[in-house]
């Protein structure tokens, strides 16, 4: 309608200018008429100017036509100016292209453009005003001698022209909104009732009673066609689940009435509060689904969900009882997360629980998280029969050791325990595929438990033979929050007779910031045991100064992103950042160690920076216990003893550009 409009007031301006040119090139015939009537025809065939007396005559024949007529030229076949109205010298020159178009073709050439005039006595000041610039061929006896050119003043015409072309356009607009206004107005209502008509039919089979949103049999329909469109058009479809916390608790404190009246308001919030084309259900008792049909990513998706999830903030009122509700909510994409509406509600439960269990409010669905995907259940089977492995068979789960070494000396002072699944049917397989699992699924602590196990049965091994080389082994940020651990290491200790001096424990440094009122303690029992604790992948995390200074640990290990920084000499500072920790750590009477070292470069780079020990491929990759070539080595006293009475600072936001995700027990490592 719009561009309807716009056509017809632009066909509107163009007739009325064409008529208008049309008009005034009529005009301008007549006054050519009326002159060339009194000139002579020599005087077009051998170009000279009037005399006064023809000039007079010429002037005489058009003084009817008065203030409308601006000007008045003839012109002959060469260009020569015979005559023109205006005071001044009669000399000057045509426009040759219109004058050769009349002269050869013998119509007329008409163009509105703006004429600008001098003051008559020569001061300053003129005029400025449109004119019609007609050029008209004289013909004598049918043949051509010359041309007029005829200047008519076009303002009067311009203005009226204008005018009508507002009125016009104003007539259009208001015509065309009213029939949009009418027509919408019809559609908007047939389409009202066509939708009431519709949900009233479908109310008893396809709408919760309760809430009056569409139920799970509405929902399943809608996604596999809303799936169906998306694998056709190749768009994104996004699923919501979502599940109000501790609705139970709320159906049983308040009698399930008040629970009724709560999901009937969520009900209300959540319709009102999307988009039109988004689908609110209800899947039974507190669970809703979203059903986006169109969503950019996954990253708008989770937007949106962030949003719905605000809607909780406000209190609901059940009567008089402003009551505060929060929710979890799952999100799951497809094609990203799923390839079909049954996969795709999976993948948002599993997202949901996911929520729920982390206390996030919102997660996107992650593999990790899924404990319920056939070959995660088929590989946590593997891992329970690996961690108890049936007499005489073949151990999958293997420890493997790699050196620290002392930079000052090149000697061996340590050696860092690192865990491998050497699987039956799919060969060695990476910590990072089976710890998340065994953290999700509880074996954590019995994954744990066989690293510490295993090592503490080497060390008492190699007593045997006469050496005393101390090992490190990897705790989980699920095993440092809790005493049990430390019961289980001393349990093996005296089991097999191993000084605790022999035995080191690294935990992340996001683990030890994540609940250090739970962690603290730990170490603490730990380190009265003479266990040595340090802190490993230092730098990635937010520990303050305050609470490095009153940890109880022995030892800092620089992550391996810093001394990779090294290394590349390209990142600007990575010395000054090294140094910074090195002097901060020995400030505190702590053993500093640098991980991921693979050329002597970098080794020169850490010695000289005063790092006390490092490991890397530059000195040997992670290896079984029978390949390691140890020399006896006694174990090193302790730097620091343990303290009491711990005062732990409030963890701060780390400004640090380097990030990982915590390391789990015995993980490797890309350098070991």
């Amino acid at each position: 309608m719009a561009v309807l409009g716009c056509a017809l007031v632009a066909v509107t301006w163009s007739v009325m200018g064409q008529q208008s040119e049309r008009d005034g090139t009529a005009s301008a015939q007549t006054v050519t008429a009326y002159a060339t009537a009194v000139v002579p025809t020599e005087s077009f065939l051998l170009p000279d100017a009037l005399d006064p007396e023809q000039k007079d005559a010429v002037r005489a024949a058009t003084a009817g036509f008065g203030p409308q007529l601006v000007e008045l030229r003839l012109w002959a076949l060469d260009g020569s100016m015979i005559y023109s109205s205006a005071e001044r010298t009669e000399t000057g020159f045509p426009d040759g292209d219109r004058l050769d178009l009349v002269t050869t073709g013998g119509d007329p050439s008409a163009r509105v453009q703006t004429d600008v005039r001098g003051s008559a006595d020569g001061s300053e000041g003129g005029t400025e005003r449109r004119v019609l610039d007609v050029y008209v061929p004289v013909a004598v006896d049918g043949q051509i001698v010359g041309a007029a050119e005829v200047m008519l003043d076009h303002t009067a015409a311009g203005a009226a022209l204008a005018q009508g072309v507002r009125t016009v356009s104003l007539v259009v607009a208001l015509g065309m909104f009213l029939l949009w206004l009418v027509l919408f107005r019809t559609v908007w209502t047939a389409s009202r009732r066509l939708q009431a008509t519709a949900l009233e039919n479908a109310r008893l089979a396809l709408l919760d009673s309760l809430t009056g949103l569409p139920n799970r049999r509405m929902l399943a329909e809608r996604m596999r066609r809303t799936i169906l469109e998306a694998q056709e058009t190749g768009s994104r479809v996004g699923l919501m689940l979502l599940d109000i916390d501790r609705f139970k608790d709320i159906n049983d404190s308040l009698g399930h009435d008040r629970g009724d009246e709560l999901l009937e308001q969520v009900a209300e919030r959540l319709r009102g509060a999307l988009r039109g084309e988004d689908i609110v259900a209800r899947l039974g008792g507190d669970e809703f689904a979203i059903l986006l049909p169109d969503v950019r990513s996954v990253a708008n998706a989770e937007r949106l969900a962030r949003r719905v999830r605000a809607l909780f903030v406000p209190p609901f009122l059940l009567g008089e009882l402003p009551l505060h509700v929060d929710t979890s909510v799952g999100v799951a994409c497809l094609p990203d997360h799923a390839a079909d509406p049954s996969s795709l509600m999976r993948t948002a439960d599993v997202a949901m629980y996911a929520a729920k269990h982390h206390r996030t409010g919102v997660s996107v669905y992650s593999a990790d998280e899924d404990d319920s995907s056939p070959a995660r259940l088929v590989l946590l089977g593997d891992l329970h029969r690996a961690l108890t492995p049936a007499a005489g068979a073949a151990r999958e789960l293997r420890m493997h050791y790699q050196p620290k070494i002392e930079l000052a000396t090149g000697q061996t002072v340590g050696l860092e325990a690192l865990m491998r699944w050497v699987h039956p049917t799919r060969g060695v397989l990476p910590p990072a595929t089976f710890i998340p699992l065994a953290e999700q699924s509880g074996l954590i602590h019995d994954v744990t438990r066989y690293a510490l196990s295993e090592c503490v049965t080497q060390l008492a091994a190699w007593r045997v033979e006469g050496r005393a080389t101390p090992v490190a082994v990897n705790l989980s940020a699920h095993d440092v929050t809790t005493l049990a651990v430390v019961d289980l290491i001393e349990a093996l200790l005296e089991e097999h007779g191993v000084p605790a001096d022999l035995l080191e424990v690294e935990i992340t440094e996001t683990a030890l910031v994540a609940d250090p009122s739970r962690v603290v303690p730990v170490l603490e029992r730990l380190g009265a045991l003479g266990i040595r604790v340090a802190i490993d992948d230092f730098g990635i995390g937010n520990t303050s100064i305050s609470q490095l200074r009153d940890l109880p640990v022995d030892e800092l290990k620089i992550d391996r992103l810093f001394v990779a920084d090294l290394g590349a000499q390209e990142r600007e500072g990575s010395e000054v950042v090294v140094q910074a920790m090195v002097d901060l750590a020995h400030s505190f009477d702590l053993r500093v160690v640098a991980e991921g070292v693979e050329d002597e470069p970098t080794a020169a780079i850490l010695r000289r920076l005063g790092v006390d020990q490092a490991q890397g491929f530059l000195y040997s990759q992670a290896v079984p216990a029978h390949d390691l070539g140890l020399t006896q080595s006694v174990p090193r006293p302790r730097r620091r003893g343990a303290r009491v009475g711990v005062a732990v600072a409030r963890p701060r936001t780390s400004t640090t550009r380097h990030t990982r995700p915590p390391r789990s027990p015995g993980t490797e490592r890309p350098n070991g």
